[in-house]
């Protein structure tokens, strides 16, 4: 699995003009989810989205977690990160799992956040959304459960 975790001042995200998730100070979570990606791989992703410190602390230091400063967390899927440019100008993502396989593991680490007590939104799986993002700082880091990067 993959997942781009940018720090935002704020972030929603609406389908057809009508906001379906919306937070204030947190994480804005893009989700890519991989053939053959498992639920430890949402576990994984769970686990280091819950506690990655990118919040400055009273040092101005990244030191503090979304846990830690009571932030919240906006989460969309999106298969795109499974994209391989490589080869031509048209990416290819036949490394991209299945819809219904990629929801459920998709919801899996929505679960594994939120059962850390931190306020989590969500975007509309297979819907073409619009994603505000007031990235802050700017601080986004790249995430992937088979540790590729």
């Amino acid at each position: 699995m993959r997942a781009v975790v940018q720090k935002v001042a704020h972030s929603s995200v609406s389908v057809d003009g009508e906001t379906k998730g919306s937070i204030g100070k947190g994480l804005m979570v893009l989700i890519g989810v991989e053939e053959g990606d498992t639920q430890e791989d949402a576990a994984y992703l769970a686990e280091k989205i819950s506690n990655l410190r990118i919040f400055e602390d009273e040092e101005d230091k990244l030191n503090l977690s979304v846990q830690d400063i009571g932030g919240e967390v906006l989460a969309i899927s999106q298969f795109t990160l499974l994209a391989d440019a490589r080869k031509g100008r048209r990416p290819s993502f036949v490394k991209a799992a299945r819809p219904e396989e990629a929801d459920a593991l998709y919801q899996k680490v929505i679960e594994g956040i939120r059962s850390k007590g931190i306020h989590t939104e969500e975007g509309v799986f297979r819907t073409h959304m619009m994603v505000d993002i007031c990235n802050d700082g700017p601080v986004t880091i790249l995430l992937d459960s088979h540790k590729q990067f």
